[in-house]
């Protein structure tokens, strides 16, 4: 359920730009982005770090891109948000010797150190190519192109990622 609430402004933003264009689906997922911000904290009294960067995040970008009348702005935001977790989940593991993923998931699953240690380093490779990735489609396909991989490409390619990972999870408690 959760999957599908985080998914809410990219299907919106998608639906949006079907029917109009870039800008009108810009400023919806801003205003959707925003709605999740106060549904959680009404609902849940609370709201997830990443939900509140995301909200700030699609508000400069978003901001800019309606602002300037320019769609180059908003085609970065998944890069940048894939690019600054990834980055997280470094440096969290290197200098804090902190893993992210294992504080996010460690109380659902349990496995060894050397297990979550892989999961959170292949995490961090997945999310910067994601990034990368996304400015490919971004750069060199049309708009509508980018659109449609950034609901379908980027959300597939994420749910193959969870169940690779949970794949490899079932296989390390097995051992």
């Amino acid at each position: 359920m959760k999957f599908l609430f985080d998914l809410f402004p990219v299907i919106l933003f998608f639906i949006a730009y079907k029917f109009s264009d870039i800008y009108t689906a810009t400023l919806v997922v801003i205003a959707a982005t925003f709605f999740q911000v106060i549904y959680s904290k009404l609902i849940h009294k609370r709201v997830d770090k990443l939900l509140i960067f995301n909200a700030v995040l699609i508000s400069i970008l978003g901001g800019t891109t309606l602002w300037l009348h320019d769609a180059n702005f908003i085609k970065w935001k998944p890069s940048i948000l894939y690019w600054l977790l990834s980055g997280a989940l470094l440096f969290f593991h290197f200098f804090k010797k902190k893993n992210l993923i294992k504080n996010l998931m460690g109380q659902q699953i349990q496995l060894n150190e050397k297990t979550w240690n892989q999961i959170n380093m292949t995490s961090a490779v997945f999310f910067a190519s994601l990034g990368m990735l996304n400015l490919y489609v971004a750069f060199n396909f049309s708009e509508s192109t980018w659109v449609n991989f950034k609901l379908f490409g980027i959300t597939g390619l994420i749910i193959c990622y969870a169940i690779l990972i949970g794949v490899l999870a079932s296989r390390a408690n097995h051992k």
